[in-house]
């Protein structure tokens, strides 16, 4: 009789920890669900396109697809408003934890959803974070449903949380570099010192993001390549971090960034950071040319399907993929505009 006494104590004492331990993961959860800034992103309105193949759909079904949203934002400003300085896909094969990034270039001419036939970092203005993946969707052949958007502190902040990046320099891209410097300073009311110069230099954030903007040498190509250049140092800190480490980053974070994800999904990505490698970057689109048109200079596709049915290849391994009706329209549409074909 006392042995079984005895058991049931130990059985009660283990299902109280348990509750405890549950109502404590509920209130750690809790404490980052109220730092998130949530944007008004409602799924129903999200555009897909409706023609891919259930072949297709069968083969990204294994990727979790994010789109990321760099806004050139001096009043810090999350939502719609101001264009997207930076465009990226984050593809994740949810097997293999390989991740790919595709930078899409800010001057590319596509269908933008709300804003006719113009530049494509245009969507993010009208519209916000719905639209801009919308657009991303309707034009590429996505199934994007999920968003993270960043403006210039959250920047400064993650490369400063992982150490600062070790960068490359010419004389060129230091010369522009401390010029971005002094608007910076004036924005994010911090002191930073200006790049020496030329070589392998060690940036902080500030000098990173300065770095990351420069688009005066190599246009926005060059530009697109030296931001994934740092996203991709910063990755590789990432998954060498303990969880201390990425709990702080989260926590910095989150005021200063919007997105759909939830908080349970943060932390999974979280935990699973040291699984993951960063194996491939492009920008898009592949084939291109550059015409002054009616949105302005802009970064034509040659043409959006061909360079549509190389995104899938990249991302997917899908070789030979077929565009969607909706993609083969945009793109006769571009081609009659332009003329390029």
């Amino acid at each position: 009789m006392a042995r079984r006494k005895k058991k049931i104590h130990w059985i009660r004492f283990i299902l109280e920890v348990l509750v405890l331990l549950i109502l404590a993961a509920g209130l750690f959860v809790a404490a980052k669900f109220v730092k998130i800034n949530r944007g008004s992103l409602e799924m129903e309105n999200i555009v897909k396109n409706e023609s891919i193949s259930s072949d297709e759909l069968s083969a990204m079904d294994g990727y979790k697809d994010i789109a990321f949203f760099g806004v050139d934002s001096r009043e810090g400003a999350l939502d719609s408003g101001t264009n997207s300085d930076t465009i990226m896909i984050c593809s994740i094969n949810q097997k293999t934890y390989e991740i790919k990034l595709v930078s899409v270039y800010r001057d590319t001419y596509l269908d933008t959803i709300d804003n006719g036939y113009s530049k494509c970092n245009s969507s993010y203005a009208v519209g916000g974070a719905e639209t801009a993946i919308s657009m991303l969707n309707k034009n590429l052949d996505l199934n994007i449903t999920d968003y993270v958007t960043v403006n210039f502190e959250a920047v400064v902040e993650l490369v400063d949380l992982f150490g600062g990046v070790d960068i490359n320099l010419t004389e060129g891209e230091v010369q522009l570099l401390n010029g971005y410097l002094v608007e910076g300073r004036e924005v994010l009311g911090r002191e930073c010192e200006d790049v020496p110069g030329p070589g392998l230099q060690h940036l902080n954030g500030m000098q990173a993001l300065a770095y990351s903007r420069i688009r005066y040498i190599g246009l926005d190509y060059e530009r697109t390549e030296r931001q994934r250049t740092v996203l991709e140092q910063v990755l590789e800190k990432v998954k060498s971090s303990d969880i201390f480490t990425l709990n702080e980053a989260i926590d910095t974070l989150l005021p200063k960034i919007s997105t759909s994800l939830s908080v349970t999904e943060l932390l999974k990505l979280a935990a699973g950071a040291g699984k993951m490698n960063l194996t491939e970057t492009t920008g898009f689109p592949f084939d291109k040319t550059t015409m002054d048109i009616s949105a302005g200079d802009c970064v034509i596709p040659v043409n959006l399907a061909a360079n549509v049915t190389q995104l899938h290849e990249f991302l997917y391994g899908s070789t030979g993929y077929t565009p969607s009706a909706t993609v083969q329209e945009i793109s006769n549409n571009i081609s009659a505009e332009t003329g390029i074909y």
